[in-house]
This record gives structure tokens, sequence and C-alpha cells, in this order.
């Protein structure tokens, strides 16, 4: 994929991409989630110093994300915050759709990746390939299609118009 890079018309996803996708995720979630959480736990839900309030705030903050998140990637390879930046996940050494196992991989490296104090996932600031802990373990790469510059948008546009 490396090789592929300069020749190809994708870009790795750097860390400030990353995180506007990782907002937009993370709002979903909570829109979809809260309403329920509060239907079932009422307004004490929010002063509770619960780590877990029962068996629904459980599926509902850690299984439904986790299996909402698989699955989009696993299908869309993205999920609606990455498709919002048009960034997709692909095996860093072949530029294909990761396997379901890579993806089961690289969501519970994210936990691996933010213990020592989100290092893991500042990493993608730094690494050329811009890959997270979370990546590397999982042999991924977030790539999208370059933006051309207004050069080669001109370069096009004076193409198109020559006989």
């Amino acid at each position: 994929m490396e090789e592929q890079k300069e020749n190809s018309d994708f870009e790795y996803v750097g860390f400030w991409a990353r995180v506007g996708a990782a907002i937009i995720d993370s709002v979903l979630i909570i829109v979809i989630t809260w309403p329920v959480l509060f239907k079932i736990y009422g307004q004490e839900y929010l002063s509770s110093h619960n780590f877990i309030s029962g068996p629904m705030d459980f599926v509902l903050t850690w299984v439904f994300p986790a299996i909402a998140i698989i699955v989009f990637w696993h299908y869309r390879s993205a999920t609606p915050g990455k498709m919002a930046i048009s960034a997709k996940i692909v095996d860093a050494r072949t530029g294909k759709k990761p396997t379901t196992t890579q993806l089961i991989i690289r969501y519970l490296g994210y936990y691996i990746s933010t213990i020592p104090l989100g290092l893991g996932i500042i990493w993608v600031a730094f690494d050329a390939r811009k890959q997270g802990w979370h990546d590397k373990i999982a042999k991924t790469v977030v790539i999208r299609p370059k933006k051309q510059s207004s050069k080669d948008k001109k370069g096009i546009a004076n193409q198109a118009l020559m006989p």
C-alpha cells in the first residue's frame, strides 16, 4: 500500500480529519442511545456515579456501538463520520477491504490505543501512514481520494476546452 500511495489517487487521512469523523460518530451514537437510556433510567442516569447503571445501559453504551461500528466498517468500509469526510478503512498491505477479523481487532485496538492517555490515537498525527496503534495492530490504514489542487483543476479544465 505504501508504494501505491504515491501512484494512486488516494491519501492517508490525518489526525484532525479523523477527530472530526469521530465527533460525528459520537454525536450519532448519543442521539440514538441517550433517549432510550433516559426512558429506562430517568434523569438519575445523568447524575449516577455507577460505571454501568444496569443491563440496558451495558447493551446500549458498550454492545450496540461496538456492533454498529463493526457492521458499518464491514459493509461500508467506514462509519458515518468517515463517510462524511470521504474516508474508508482498507487493508494496509493490499489496499482492499479488510477482513472481519481485522475489523474486530481494530475495534478492540481502540481500547489499547486510548489506555495510555490516548497516545495510540494521537500517534496518527506523527505516523507517516497516519496509522494509530489500532490501525497498526489490525494492519489497516484510513484513506480518501486525494484533493485536487487548483492547478490540477485548471489543467483538467484547459484539457477539456482543447479540441
